[in-house]
């Protein structure tokens, strides 16, 4: 993994500039051009071909292109191998450059080839373009700028792996006004949008093309409604097939390949089938807290007990109040976006660990997105259920029953909601109640809009339990699980890669009937079990799918509340009383911390969101 940094105009010092604030991300190598029409930077972390040759920019033959990336590419022997086939020349042993010579071949239908993760930049001398892309899921960040009308005459385009380079460059340090209500909405931001006023995501499996002080964006991949698979053998040996490959090639490395591995059935079918393939002893790494209560290590001890069935070289790490409180605002810092998810901590102290010993480390992200492991799934089918009985039933003794099965937020909302866009916001946003009162009333008004309902079209599948993974997978997933898997390991030049998401397993994925993923309350992603029960310990078989437990809320009572009431100031950071009501904030604080209510959801986004904008703003 790398960060790619340029824009559309010659200066050398600022490329510089952006190359050191991305550093960390590859700290093994730099590179840089510059011509009248561009300049490009790129730092490295060298995983495939170490050797100078690989350093990038890469060019072509005759030194009419070059490309920057920061991913890899899983099926870039095969690529290769074609492409020699029809005449191309290679000067290195880097996947990048296979990227380039496809592009060359294919131009933008290149992406159609790829197998991997990525987000890079061609740049073609002849033409004066730039095609800029993203893998298909998202795995790997790519942010833009772009002012059409430059008090110069010239249009001004800038892009990076992330965007604190961006903010070198004399643009506008804003709260973007919509970013603000969708982020306070979920509490993530949702593609195309950056909290940050003109700085954007390019959304997964699309690309742009700057050329002539005009961008154009494109989609060039999406999930369609396909035939489903009937027979539930004939999806379980594919996905054991599919998932067996993806697993071999993202064990090519010519650095060290370590595990992330928690107590759950993702990673642990990761290290199972990784087993296979992988010579000598597997490095697994797990994350616990240093608090005397058996309950917050769950996980950990079972991640122990899976890496001895194992017999792998197991590293744990235990997590302190004191840990979460001198790291939060260097976890913002690369975080850039507030994103308030209180495991990032843990995450980002586990990939220092990591990186001692590795380069490169298999995560389980995304079995839960593609094949139904949240609770949101099991709910929104029971709804379903229910909108189908006669209404004397809905108006009397159900919806009762219902309150014990659903938190209580929407409920009746929730209930008599199609599915869809709408039903899924309802089950994402559901601390508006409070947030109703923290924030000032014009701020909490744009907060109704339902702005994922112009994006993304209703009753796209047939099986409408499919609409809640589509939505995870286009949202949740790349804007605020993968987004925080990348920032936190690529703090420290660790690249993550993630087999689930192999964009071919993704897309069988939904080709599944729900039916055979949600079977109940707690047999939820029981298709992808059934696939992996044979590298699934006992103890990790029959466990029940549950949240990670954390100790963030007790913490908040203990040695993190002197933190919480400082940061929860109007005086930490004064321009934002603009949003917040601080009195209620207090209020809210002291009801959690006097157990008169859990309010540890909303106080960590506040927190994160303060630090975040003292930081930024």
């Amino acid at each position: 993994m790398c960060s790619i940094n340029g824009y559309n105009f010659k200066n050398e010092d600022l490329i510089r500039k952006m190359i050191r604030l991305t550093e960390h991300r590859g700290p093994d190598d730099e590179g840089v051009y510059v011509d009248k029409n561009v300049s490009l930077g790129h730092s490295r972390l060298s995983i495939i071909d170490l050797s100078e040759k690989a350093r990038q920019p890469i060019w072509n033959e005759d030194k009419s292109m070059c490309i920057i990336c920061n991913g890899e590419i899983y099926n870039f022997q095969e690529i290769r191998k074609n492409l020699q086939e029809k005449g191309h020349q290679f000067y290195s042993r880097s996947d990048t450059e296979v990227i380039l010579h496809l592009y060359e071949e294919k131009g933008e239908k290149c992406l159609e080839d790829l197998n991997g993760i990525f987000a890079f930049a061609i740049y073609d001398k002849n033409k004066n373009k730039l095609f800029l892309a993203r893998d298909r899921i998202g795995v790997k960040p790519l942010y833009y700028y772009f002012n059409p009308s430059m008090n110069s005459g010239q249009a001004k385009f800038i892009f990076s792996s992330e965007i604190k380079a961006i903010l070198v460059h004399p643009v506008p340090r804003e709260v973007d006004k919509n970013a603000f209500a969708h982020h306070f909405k979920i509490f993530f931001t949702p593609s195309p949008f950056t909290l940050f006023k003109g700085i954007q995501k390019l959304p997964p499996a699309h690309y742009l093309v700057y050329k002539g002080g005009r961008i154009v964006i494109q989609k060039y991949w999406d999930i369609e409604d396909s035939s489903e698979i009937k027979s539930k053998e004939e999806a379980i040996n594919k996905i054991r097939s599919l998932f067996a490959d993806s697993v071999k090639r993202q064990l090519v490395s010519d650095r060290p390949v370590g595990i992330f591995l928690s107590g759950g059935i993702d990673s642990t079918s990761v290290l199972g089938m990784a087993s296979k393939f992988a010579s000598g002893r597997i490095k697994t790494y797990s994350v616990g807290f240093d608090i005397d209560q058996e309950k917050y290590n769950i996980d950990m001890n079972l991640a122990r007990q899976t890496g001895q069935y194992y017999g792998t070289d197991h590293h744990e790490l235990l997590v302190s109040d004191i840990d979460i409180r001198d790291n939060l605002e260097r976890v913002v810092w690369h975080m850039e976006e507030p994103i308030p998810n209180h495991i990032q901590v843990p995450t980002f102290l586990l990939a220092q660990l990591a990186k001692k010993d590795v380069a490169v480390v298999l995560g389980g992200d995304g079995g839960d997105e593609i094949f139904g492991g949240y609770p949101r799934y099991y709910h929104s089918k029971l709804i379903d259920k229910y909108q189908l009985l006669p209404c004397f039933l809905r108006k009397s003794v159900l919806p009762r029953f219902l309150e014990f099965v659903f938190k209580k937020e929407n409920l009746k909302e929730k209930l008599n909601t199609p599915s869809g866009v709408a039903r899924y916001l309802l089950f994402m946003s559901q601390k508006q109640k409070i947030l109703s009162q923290v924030l000032n009333q014009e701020v909490a008004e744009d907060l109704t809009k339902d702005f994922l309902q112009e994006r993304y079209p209703e009753n796209k599948f047939e099986d409408k339990g499919k609409e809640f993974m589509y939505l995870d997978l286009k949202t949740w997933l790349p804007d605020e699980s993968l987004i925080r898997s990348d920032k936190m390991t690529m703090a420290f030049g660790l690249e993550e890669r993630v087999p689930i998401l192999d964009h071919r397993l993704v897309e069988f994925a939904f080709r599944i009937p729900t039916k055979y993923k949600v079977c109940g309350k707690k047999k939820n992603k029981w298709i992808f079990q059934e696939a992996m029960k044979e590298y699934l310990p006992s103890h990790i078989l029959n466990k029940e799918k549950r949240g990670w437990f954390s100790p963030a809320a007790k913490w908040l009572r203990t040695g993190l509340k002197d933190f919480a009431y400082d940061v929860l100031s109007p005086n930490y950071c004064p321009e934002t009383q603009q949003y917040f009501n601080f009195r209620q904030i207090r209020k809210i604080l002291d009801d959690h911390i006097s157990m008169k209510k859990y309010n540890l959801d909303i106080i960590w986004s506040l927190l994160v969101f303060q630090i975040w904008h003292r930081q930024f703003m």
